[in-house]
């Protein structure tokens, strides 16, 4: 893969001062290869941190990356599809989709918006926001697990068949 080589090697990652709390742990080579098992889960571990309403959704990731043994690189690059940009509208369809499963409707907006009415809401807000979050990252996660072990599958068996058209 090309993006091999814009990653870090083996010593740049042992010489990073910020890293080395983590000791040997961060060298595992799964963190860091790309196959099967680890791109899947990466993905899946991504989609899922990509969701998640918090600040700093790359450390978790990070952690069930190492817990998980799974690529760093491409869950964190996962997790970055929810930037300062595309945060807001991921949430508001989290809330959404929470809204319509838990079967609640949508706060009445008055005219005069104040920080008390806002208060009042986040009541009323979080468990819509945090059921639809949870379900969003599971169901892209699950999709996202599926295409990757899908698109191996596919590229293990066209290369049979390429080896075995040489071999006739």
């Amino acid at each position: 893969m090309q993006l091999k080589r814009y990653l870090p090697s083996r010593d740049q990652i042992r010489e990073t001062r910020s890293l080395r709390f983590l000791g040997a742990v961060i060298l595992e080579s799964n963190l860091w290869h790309f196959n099967r098992h680890s791109l899947s889960y990466a993905v899946l571990i991504g989609c899922i941190c990509c969701f998640l309403p918090i600040p700093f959704q790359m450390v978790p990731c990070a952690l069930l990356c190492i817990l998980l043994r799974c690529n760093i690189p491409v869950a964190i690059l996962i997790v970055w599809i929810s930037n300062p940009i595309t945060y807001g509208p991921m949430m508001y369809f989290a809330y959404t989709v929470g809204l319509r499963l838990l079967g609640m409707t949508t706060p009445n907006i008055p005219e005069l918006l104040t920080f008390d009415w806002f208060l009042e809401q986040l009541a009323d807000v979080w468990l819509p926001l945090l059921v639809g979050c949870l379900i969003c990252g599971l169901v892209t996660g699950a999709i996202g697990f599926l295409s990757v072990r899908l698109y191996y599958r596919w590229r293990i068996s066209r290369y049979i068949q390429q080896r075995r058209q040489r071999h006739r």
